[in-house]
């Protein structure tokens, strides 16, 4: 598993998994799915993005971020639409 994220800035800091099943999980809430599935969705996706990880020591955060969003329009779409609409607000 990679153990160092590259941030936009170019900034580094060590490589946390719960930080990506906490963002899958609070859009996951945020597009209405119920708690049982947002567990679901939350394992499902972050299990394949960490598996897709375990070549790299480090890895930029867009990288994982298009993982989980390729794997979120896979699994959920609602909750793919929920993350894209919320960057798109932040710009």
């Amino acid at each position: 598993m990679a153990t160092q994220v590259i941030k936009k800035d170019g900034s580094k800091q060590p490589f946390s998994t719960d930080k990506i099943k906490r963002a899958i999980g609070e859009t996951a809430k945020e597009a209405g799915l119920p708690e049982e599935r947002v567990l679901q969705v939350v394992a499902e996706v972050s299990d394949i993005v960490l598996a897709q990880t375990n070549s790299q020591e480090e890895i930029a955060t867009s990288e994982i971020k298009s993982m989980v969003l390729n794997e979120l329009d896979r699994v959920e779409p609602s909750v793919s639409a929920a993350w894209r609409a919320h960057e798109a607000s932040k710009e």
